[in-house]
């Protein structure tokens, strides 16, 4: 199983949408508050549909609450500043994957104390800012599980 973590996510619609993601990959999500709207909003209930009740799902008051629970596994961090193109490190089960806010990203602080091959990046044209936190999400997701043979999928 693989770890998502969305640090302070914004907008309901992308984490309803991780939460679907997660529910399907069986990956395991972690919530790192403040987040910018209530668990029962009607636009994450309508973007994870019925799912939330089949995710996984944490939520954790802060950031060190979620690294104590989590101990032992690996975390990148992506990120548009991130060094490592996302299909270059070797995955394995128990990897956690950090996401920042939809507005802000990671804390500059936050991605500069992670090992450099754990700061990791999606390629994108020349010019464009960033992609979705859903679909970025997806991607490196089943990039990993795809690595790992998609152990426990049919």
């Amino acid at each position: 199983m693989f770890h998502i973590i969305l640090y302070q996510p914004e907008i309901p619609p992308n984490t309803g949408n991780v939460i679907r993601l997660c529910a399907n990959a069986g990956a395991h999500l972690h919530l790192i508050k403040p987040l910018g709207f209530q668990l029962d909003d009607r636009s994450l209930a309508r973007s994870g549909m019925d799912y939330r009740d089949l995710a996984q799902t944490t939520v954790h008051d802060n950031w060190e609450s979620c690294v104590a629970e989590i101990a032992g596994n690996r975390l990148f961090y992506v990120s548009t500043r991130g060094e490592t193109r996302y299909d270059t490190p070797s995955y394995q089960a128990g990897d956690a994957f950090v996401f920042g806010s939809e507005s802000r990203g990671l804390p500059a602080e936050m991605l500069a104390a992670a090992p450099l091959g754990q700061r990791i990046r999606l390629p994108m044209a020349a010019g464009s800012r960033s992609l979705n936190l859903g679909n970025t999400a997806g991607i490196v997701l089943y990039e990993a599980w795809r690595q790992i043979g998609f152990g426990g999928g049919s």
